[in-house]
């Protein structure tokens, strides 16, 4: 499955075709919280497993799980593996509860660099940054974010949350 999130068009158009590719929703619901899920491709899931889980996951077709407190991250459609925050490498920044949040896992932004940014200027520019790097097409998110789709729909989400949470 290929996901085309991260298009070169204006930063608008930019902003809401990454938030409704980050939507997509599965038929499958999640294993363990049965909320909704949206599929993610093996290559994602096989490049966010520790070494030593990389052979349970080599056939199948995954799910993501963004429900924030449950464990589960991956999970076979047709089958029973699931792996869970424990068995990524990366901290899955949906599901973090400590600092630091990541956001972006491209270019590096987390949750303290939106929020120090709003302290010292009142503003954000991170969401507009990254959009300039998305338009130069300097962005790998189906490899590098564990939901397999292009964070600047989940970045601007928080600049807007961190922001109101500022007044």
């Amino acid at each position: 499955m290929t996901m085309t999130c991260c298009p070169t068009e204006s930063a608008t158009d930019q902003r809401e075709t990454s938030e409704t590719c980050a939507n997509e929703i599965s038929d499958q619901l999640c294993t363990n919280c049965e909320s909704q899920s949206r599929p993610v491709s093996r290559k994602t899931v096989l490049l966010m497993l520790k070494p030593h889980l990389l052979e349970e996951a080599m056939t199948g077709t995954y799910s993501f799980c963004s429900t924030r407190g449950c464990p589960v991250v991956y999970f076979e459609e047709q089958g029973s593996h699931r792996f869970t925050t424990d068995d990524l490498r990366i901290p899955v920044g949906m599901k973090a509860k400590i600092d630091p949040i990541p956001l972006c896992y491209c270019f590096g932004f987390d949750e303290s660099h939106i929020r120090d940014e709003i302290s010292c200027s009142g503003a954000t520019t991170i969401p507009d940054r990254i959009s300039m790097l998305i338009r130069e097409g300097l962005c790998a998110c189906e490899s590098r974010n564990p939901a397999g789709v292009c964070c600047l729909g989940e970045v601007n989400r928080a600049a807007k949350r961190l922001n109101a949470s500022r007044r």
